[in-house]
């Protein structure tokens, strides 16, 4: 059983969130509007195998970053420098460059995305 089963990073601007994420990632993001009790919610969802844990980007209009908080790990396997090189140019800022975690369990780096939200990359290389 994971911890975590479900997360969603919560977005201002919707399409530049999710044209980030699909950028770094290099990966195509599905899109989704769910009927809501007061509006629809948008999301677009992270790329995940039917056993892994997914994700979304969620449209929050009157989203504000933080600063604090949980800090959620995205796989870059197979090394996260391919995926940490893309930040800077997609609107991002890297916090933290690539470091190693001690006792083989791979390695890490922190950024901001392009809505202000603090996020992790993880990979084993």
């Amino acid at each position: 059983m994971n911890a975590v089963n479900w997360f969603e990073v919560p977005t201002s601007e919707f399409e530049r969130a999710v044209a980030f994420y699909e950028n770094i990632l290099a990966c195509t993001m599905q899109r989704m509007t769910i009927p809501g009790t007061q509006q629809p919610i948008t999301m677009a969802m992270f790329p995940t195998q039917s056993e892994g844990v997914g994700g979304a980007l969620v449209h929050i209009p009157e989203h504000k970053p933080a600063t604090a908080g949980p800090l959620l790990y995205l796989n870059a396997n197979p090394d996260l420098n391919t995926v940490l090189s893309r930040v800077q140019a997609a609107g991002g800022t890297i916090v933290m460059t690539k470091v190693e975690l001690p006792n083989n369990f791979g390695h890490m780096a922190i950024f901001i995305d392009s809505e202000g939200n603090h996020m992790a990359l993880h990979s084993m290389a």
